[in-house]
Order: structure tokens, then C-alpha cells, then sequence
């Protein structure tokens, strides 16, 4: 018998959100990067440039030091897509940290999150 291996779900690192009408989310253009693009779950950072929205850079200066966000779902390239920017609860180990992240950067981005209203369980 085939093993199968489920991805990353749509939304799948939230547990619950501020109450009315999409209030945590934002549209936002995301620079995904080419295939496999960014998962559902990772950290955002906004570049000061053009605005869009690209993984999460500790030590870069281009904005994307600064965390900005959660993507709701995955994007390949440069699309229009969902953010969680606010007021949410999230699990972290379905979140996708920066490249190499080790406890303390794991702790850093996490207290970011949470000066967004976002809390990382």
C-alpha cells in the first residue's frame, strides 16, 4: 500500500480569529518566489519597496525584517493573497519560520507576532 504524505492545508495554523467579517485578514500582493512558492503558515515581512509581501528576513534591511504577517494559503510567484495581519491565535509548529530558524529566532518572530495581536500557541 502507497504512502501518502498530506501537505499544508489552507489556514491550517489557525485556531481562531477576531470576531466579524475577516477582521485578522488583509489582501495583499505576496511575492511567492518560483515552485514550490510559500506554504500556508509562513512569516511575512513587507518590503519598504513596492510593498509586497515576502518571507520573513531577520537581519535583512529591506523590510522584510520586520514581521508583518501570516499567509492564509499558498502562492507561487507574485499573486494577490490572504494574510492573517491581526487579533488571531495560531499554532506554531504549523507556522514556516525563516530558513535555519533556531529557538531564539523562533521566540523573536513570535513576540513580533505578537505586538500584531497575534498569538502563537
Amino acid at each position: 500500500m502507497a504512502i501518502l504524505t498530506e501537505g499544508i492545508h489552507t489556514a491550517g495554523f489557525l485556531i481562531s480569529e477576531a470576531k466579524g467579517m475577516y477582521r485578522s485578514r488583509d489582501q495583499v500582493t505576496v511575492a511567492g518566489g518560483a515552485s514550490p512558492g510559500l506554504v500556508a503558515g509562513t512569516i511575512l515581512g513587507k518590503l519598504t519597496s513596492g510593498g509586497n509581501f515576502v518571507r520573513y528576513t531577520p537581519g535583512a534591511s529591506d523590510g522584510s525584517q520586520t514581521v508583518a504577517g501570516i499567509l492564509f494559503e499558498g502562492v507561487v510567484g507574485t499573486a494577490k493573497r490572504t494574510v492573517v495581519s491581526r487579533d488571531a491565535q495560531v499554532v506554531g509548529a504549523h507556522l514556516t519560520y525563516s530558513a535555519g530558524a533556531d529557538a531564539a529566532a523562533i521566540a523573536t518572530a513570535n513576540a513580533a507576532l505578537a505586538t500584531l495581536g497575534i498569538i502563537v500557541r
